[in-house]
């Protein structure tokens, strides 16, 4: 490297969206490495260093080369016979490359390649300095930040996610002078504002960080985050419970404070009596507060502010913290109050005025069919039919009440809530919250079972609707996030071990779907766009609609346990090897993935899977092959009939054991028919130019198959 020394480059701005400054100081980092790299200087990148407050986005590189290496800058000219006549002398094609170039034929200089000889023109070009190029580089940084909606100010052209304040690009010792984004480069940086409101002088690279914590600005992410979690701990000691900090209220603190100071607050505990989890949904989501649990894990009176400043009168900063969460608090109790004056049965009816599609009908339309829904798969998995048809009655009423209105985030719970204090039982109140469930992708499946029907009915309903209107998902757009509706169902009747017939309990809930909806959604498949009326034409045929529909549901939620299983190591070929056997129940299905991910692991799984994929090929060149085992009387070759013996004896073993989901022990007995398919293919011809041969021989290879495809078609994998 020329001369390498530390580079920074840092840019000073107005308060930065705390939610989006991981990401635009993780793209500025890349953006400016890129550059550099692009242009040839050489850098120490790997140890690159990315820092980011509100104020400020910034990278520090250890060591970056002063000059670009010189360049060598080759041309290409005519070839050598067109360049010159038979006596050796220039043509006007080369003279013509020679006078672009702006030098004499004689200054060009030959290359030999594998197709001929050819002119070519080569000169030097000095590197370039860092100083020259930095500015530039900087500016295509920042310009391909990932920025939705820049901002102007002032009477500038350009934009920004912010306006800008100061820039400071140093090399070394050495300020790189230049302008971006209308500011010009000063050795000139900035502390915390109320700490340290004068300018920082920095003298060199590597003494900045250092110059911004004696300003009590904390410029390194991870060592904010640090100091929050032992201001917090140190906090906490004195309160004497336990507070709940999570990874994104952590992040965002951070992204929202320079110099993190904890303060010890409380509520009155008369706010205990409203629901706790709308009370931590104030204190995180709106102010950005800890909760604190007491030693039983109840939430307590205290939680934690995080300022942004050391106060010289700790006390009126938490006179603030308390004053602006106590209206919060106060309407939150005024609307749990309000609403528990009204059965929650007793909004059932306004579900009607409250429409979910046009098509679909009203939440009460909707409310009706995963009730029905509900009672059929509670009947087939061992649940309270009547118990889930009063859970799903119920399961959508606390949308019309005042604290779901204002907590929007507590749908499910919220009913729970007022079910216990109206006294209904508990698995009934738990499944009005578990219907919900899973919430995100990675969250726990409704723990119930009473919960798991009525989340189950649900997306059912939710996938089949949608489906039926032609809007499933296109691309990367999912306006109805049926993607995360199908891995939730997937999921919750996999990890719920819930025995249903899928493609059935697809049938039955588009049976529900009133026919406009179909009709619509057939006029969309054929016309390209939504169609106005929502009445069924008579030449629609309804009924294959709904046919066609299943089978379509069935692979879309197939499709979504693909990555699900990829995310849990299991290869795609294991994937298709059992879905080419269709199991009925996605337990099933699951049952089967791990028997055979198991099965794989062992030695003899290789060669059964060699047979199943050579018996494969040979089935797919004849087309159509006898169905049975030929008879014993049939067979002359010793190797075709120890093979065909055997097959008998597996087949009847096998098919018990397949009977009761002994899909593991399956495998291993089929597997013990290694020793006489070797034998088999050493010894039999099996396309043998008899006819009849080659049938018995083929049909023997067919009921391999067969046998394996009971459980998973291995010749996938």
């Amino acid at each position: 490297m020329h001369k390498a020394q530390a580079l920074l480059v840092e840019l000073g701005t107005e308060e930065l969206p705390p939610r989006a400054l991981d990401d635009l100081s993780k793209a500025f980092a890349e953006g400016l490495a890129d550059g550099l790299r692009k242009h040839g200087l050489e850098g120490d990148f790997d140890q690159l260093r990315r820092f980011a407050t509100p104020r400020r986005l910034a990278v520090y590189i250890p060591a970056v080369a002063t000059m670009q290496p010189e360049q060598t800058l080759q041309r290409r000219g005519p070839a050598v016979r067109a360049g010159l006549d038979d006596a050796g002398q220039p043509t006007p094609p080369l003279l013509g490359f020679a006078r672009s170039c702006g030098v004499e034929v004689a200054d060009l200089q030959q290359l030999e390649t594998a197709k001929g000889a050819w002119f070519v023109y080569r000169r030097v070009q000095p590197g370039k300095s860092l100083a020259e190029l930095l500015p530039d580089i900087v500016s295509k940084a920042l310009a391909s930040l990932p920025i939705p909606k820049p901002m102007r100010w002032a009477a500038h052209d350009y934009t920004f996610v912010r306006p800008v304040h100061w820039l400071l690009m140093l090399h070394g010792e050495q300020l790189i002078e230049g302008q971006v984004l209308g500011l010009r480069s000063a050795r000139i940086s900035h502390g915390h504002r109320f700490h340290a409101s004068q300018a920082l002088h920095i003298t060199a690279a590597d003494t900045w960080l250092q110059a911004l914590r004696e300003a009590r600005v904390l410029a390194d992410p991870l060592e904010r985050r640090e100091r929050i979690r032992s201001e917090v701990a140190r906090v906490a000691a004195g309160i004497g419970g336990t507070p709940q900090l999570s990874q994104a209220l952590l992040d965002e603190i951070a992204n929202l404070t320079e110099w993190p100071v904890a303060v010890a607050c409380r509520f009155d505990r008369e706010f205990l009596s409203v629901p706790h989890e709308a009370l931590i949904s104030t204190m995180e989501a709106n102010q950005k507060f800890l909760p604190v649990f007491d030693a039983a894990g109840q939430l307590s009176e205290h939680f934690i502010g995080i300022a942004n400043i050391k106060s010289r009168d700790e006390a009126e900063v938490r006179k603030g913290y308390e004053r602006v969460i106590r209206p919060r608090f106060a309407d939150a109790r005024f609307f749990w109050d309000k609403d528990l004056q009204q059965p929650l049965a007793s909004l059932c009816d306004g579900l009607r005025e409250v429409t979910y599609q046009r098509e679909l009908g009203s939440l009460w339309d909707k409310t009706l069919r995963v009730t029905e829904l509900s009672r059929l798969i509670a009947n087939r998995s061992g649940v309270d039919a009547a118990q889930a048809v009063q859970a799903a009655s119920l399961s959508r009423c606390d949308l019309l009440t005042r604290m779901v209105n204002e907590f929007p985030e507590l749908q499910g719970v919220v009913g729970r809530r007022i079910a216990e204090q109206q006294g209904a039982d508990p698995a009934l109140a738990m499944a009005l919250d578990e219907f919900y469930a899973p919430r995100q992708a990675a969250a726990a499946i409704a723990g119930s079972a009473l919960g798991r029907v009525l989340a189950v009915a649900d997306r059912v309903d939710t996938l089949a609707g949608i489906f039926a209107m032609g809007l499933k998902p296109s691309g990367n757009k999912d306006p109805y996030a049926l993607r995360r509706a199908a891995l939730a169902l997937a999921r919750t009747m996999i990890e719920g071990n819930l025995e249903l017939d899928l493609q059935g309990l697809l049938r039955e809930a588009l049976e529900q779907i009133p026919d406009a909806a179909l009709a619509v959604g057939l006029k969309m498949r054929k016309r390209g766009q939504p169609s106005n009326s929502p009445s069924a034409d008579a030449g629609v045929d309804i009924g294959a609609r709904r046919a066609q529909l299943a089978e379509q549901l069935r692979e879309f939620i197939l499709e979504r346990l693909r990555g699900y299983y990829l995310n849990q190591g299991i290869p795609s070929g294991v994937f298709e090897a059992v879905a080419a056997a269709t199991p009925s129940s996605l337990s099933d299905f699951d049952c089967r993935i791990r028997a055979l991910t198991a099965f794989l692991q062992r030695p003899e799984s290789q060669n059964l899977v060699a047979a199943n994929k050579r018996a494969a090929n040979l089935l797919r060149k004849e087309g159509v092959v006898l169905a049975a085992l030929p008879e014993a009387s049939t067979l002359h070759e010793p190797a075709e009939r120890e093979l065909a013996a055997a097959l008998r004896v597996t087949a009847e073993q096998s098919r018990v054991l397949v009977e009761v989901g002994s899909y593991g022990e399956s495998l291993a007995l089929i597997a013990q028919l290694e020793a006489p398919l070797a034998r088999f293919f050493d010894e039999v011809m099996v396309l043998d130019e008899d006819p009849d041969k080659r049938a018995r021989r083929l049909a023997m290879l067919r009921q391999l198959q067969d046998l394996a495809c009971e459980i998973a078609d291995l010749s996938r994998i």
